[in-house]
């Protein structure tokens, strides 16, 4: 079947045929099929599944008839060799042993599962693939204290323990899962002293007290571990080569330099916590939300007749892995902005069928539809990249190393970036964008469910920044869009769905098996992004034109410099900050600005790249210098997190008046740039 447009018909008349056309191709059968091929076996980066799971997917590319590239990368992980846990009394009658020998039986000490059951319901959980939970970059070593609960192991957690006389200094320190980062986590236990910490799943917000647990229901049994780096540097990517590509013979940090943990990091289930904290002889915790959902009171120390013994053994060293770039080519028309790119990682903590596959299977299913559609003479204008990134689970590497060997590149040639991870977790339809590309979403929704259903399944998108600027928060930290959207400054959008009653969240229980009896084995969801996601590449890729806008980037800085100046100036002690000229300056720059994004809005020019390329700053934000974007970073306390306008933001919560300064100057010269 071959198709042919007039020259008659308008762009807008090209989207919505071509969206028609791919939407009608998505096929749920398919989507199936990829999530077996895809989640057949386990994939941690820099294993031989690994290995395996770059060929399965470069062979798929390739028989669709796409130009495949294998983009091999060298970066510094980390893999486990042993983990133990084990509680050990104290007391005169049964004294610490000497021996480290935890196979046989001993007086006095009680090991802890450090693996979920196996399930007769699910019998991929019995994989020999599958390891014991570990957090990648965890120190290494042997240690045996007393124990410290740190709630959620926050900054204000451990400044509530020290005022409370809880001291942290060589303890075994207990914290749960939530409300940030593990990274953040693991370090702030660190930098309290702790000799070990263990993070542990909380019943309450995703265990027995959400529902039913795997394998009657959806939700983390008491066995469910949450495996995940807790690498928290101030920059994503391979840990030794910052700003630069991880190549095999790239110049690299000295490993004792960078500041990965040197304390044990272990993660266990809610089962082996309550052993602990059921044990625990302490203060009763200050306050009701420092209570979670164990069945006894959460105490704040063990008291000195409990100890826990924390063995971790890891080996850190230069790894192989790759990215897979699949290229559909356009038919040349549209200049200079010519490549709409769409990601989401391979690599996983074990089957992965949710974290990444719910939102691989779009990426494959999308390509395949487009390859089909190309061969029977349907192309779009620009060129489109289909990409599996590699290690994305230990630091958002594999796309962070493709983005640094070709920056200059993206900013001449890349009209967008769409991110998938973990894309496909129900029927509720979500997304964050870039400023400049958040009607685009829109109106893809719209496409393909109307414009009423749009409305309702984006319920939580928030109209910020002007009438028509469409996001879900501000995009930038937490996956593969961070180096797109933070580094090289491309508008990019994570397009997913979720609602589905349960969470296999980096576990030994995240199989098809598991997805198929929770999320849905009809695959509505994936169906459901799929189409939003071909709508949205259509209108990306659909030249000769940029569909991208300026006004909303400039729209979202002002209100955010309102915002920030409200905050300041409605604190008695911050008038000083609140009174600085350069507030007035910034605004005013802006408002200039606005004007011009306005009119190159009604000429449809590609001067928009000029309207995002400006907040991109060679020095980077202070004391992050890799964040290049004067616009969106990701929270430097919570790297899921995000911060728009992040080096002024950061400077209003420090309180420091010189850098608030500092800050709206940088904003007033890269507006001015333009």
């Amino acid at each position: 079947m071959l198709f042919a447009f007039s020259a008659a018909e308008s762009r807008i008349d090209r989207v919505v045929a071509i969206t028609a056309v791919a939407s009608s191709r998505i096929d749920s059968a398919s989507l199936s099929k990829w999530h077996d091929l895809l989640g057949s076996e386990p994939h941690v980066a820099g294993t031989p599944g690994d290995v395996r799971e770059i060929e399965r997917i470069a062979a798929a590319f390739t028989a669709m008839g796409l130009e495949v590239e294998i983009d091999t990368f060298y970066p510094y992980l980390s893999h486990p060799t042993s983990a133990l846990v084990e509680i050990v009394e104290s007391s005169a009658d049964a004294p610490l042993p000497v021996s480290p020998d935890a196979s046989r039986p001993r007086r006095g000490v009680l090991a802890l599962d450090l693996r979920e059951k196996n399930l007769a319901e699910d019998p991929s959980t019995a994989h020999p693939g599958l390891t014991f939970g570990w957090n990648a970059y965890s120190g290494s070593g042997d240690t045996t204290g007393e124990v410290v609960y740190a709630n959620y192991g926050l900054k204000e957690d451990f400044a509530r323990l020290k005022a409370l006389g809880v001291e942290c200094e060589n303890k075994v320190v207990l914290i749960r899962y939530g409300k940030a980062f593990r990274a953040q986590k693991a370090r702030n236990a660190e930098f309290a002293g702790a000799s070990a910490v263990l993070l542990f799943t909380e019943p309450a917000e995703s265990g027995s007290g959400k529902g039913l647990v795997y394998p009657d229901g959806g939700w983390a049994n008491a066995t469910c571990i949450q495996r995940g780096t807790v690498n928290a540097l101030p920059y994503p990517g391979d840990p030794l080569t910052p700003g630069l590509p991880a190549t095999k013979d790239a110049p690299r940090i000295p490993t004792q330099s960078v500041e990965l943990p040197m304390i044990p990091v272990q993660p266990i289930g809610y089962g082996a916590a309550s052993e602990i904290m059921g044990r625990m002889r302490g203060a009763v915790v200050p306050d009701e939300s420092w209570q979670g959902g164990m069945s006894m009171a959460y105490r704040l120390t063990g008291g000195s007749e409990l100890r826990v013994r924390v063995k971790i053994e890891q080996r850190r060293e230069i790894s192989e892995s790759a990215n897979v770039i699949a290229k559909l080519r356009g038919t040349g028309v549209a200049q200079g902005t010519d490549t709409v790119i769409v990601g989401c990682h391979h690599d996983a903590w074990g089957f992965g069928a949710a974290d990444p596959l719910a939102g691989t299977i779009v990426l494959m299913e999308t390509a395949r539809v487009f390859a089909a559609m190309a061969k029977d003479g349907l192309k779009l204008d620009r060129d489109i990249l289909f990409c599996a990134w590699g290690a994305e689970e230990y630091g958002i590497i594999g796309s962070t190393e493709w983005v640094e060997a070709r920056t200059p590149w993206l900013i001449q040639h890349a009209e967008g970036y769409i991110n998938l991870d973990m894309a496909a977790m129900g029927t509720r339809l979500s997304a964050s964008a870039s400023p400049s590309v958040a009607h685009a979403v829109r109106d893809a929704a719209s496409r393909v469910v109307g414009v009423d259903a749009t409305q309702t399944a984006l319920a939580e998108v928030e109209a910020t920044g002007g009438a028509g600027s469409f996001i879900a928060g501000p995009i930038g930290g937490g996956s593969d869009q961070v180096a797109f959207v933070c580094f090289a400054g491309i508008p990019s959008v994570a397009l997913g769905s979720h609602g589905s009653e349960g969470t296999s969240y980096h576990s030994n229980y995240d199989t098809v098996e598991w997805y198929r009896r929770i999320v849905g084995s009809d695959y509505a969801g994936a169906s459901l992004v799929s189409r939003v996601c071909v709508a949205l590449i259509a209108d990306l890729a659909a030249g000769p034109t940029s569909t991208r806008r300026a006004s909303p980037i400039i729209e979202v800085a002002a209100g955010e410099i309102e915002r920030l100046h409200s905050l300041v100036s409605a604190n008695a002690n911050l008038a000083a900050i609140g009174a600085l000229a350069e507030w007035s300056e910034a605004r005013a720059a802006l408002a200039s600005s606005l004007e011009a994004a306005k009119r190159c809005d009604l000429a449809g020019g590609e001067e928009v790249r000029q309207f995002e390329s400006m907040w991109i700053s060679e020095e980077g934000l202070p004391d992050r210098p890799w964040y290049r974007s004067l616009f969106t970073a990701s929270d430097r306390n919570d790297g899921y997190g995000v911060v728009l306008l992040p080096a002024l933001a950061e400077a209003v919560v420090d309180k420091d008046s010189a850098a608030v300064s500092s800050a709206l100057k940088s904003i007033v010269t890269a507006v001015k740039v333009r």
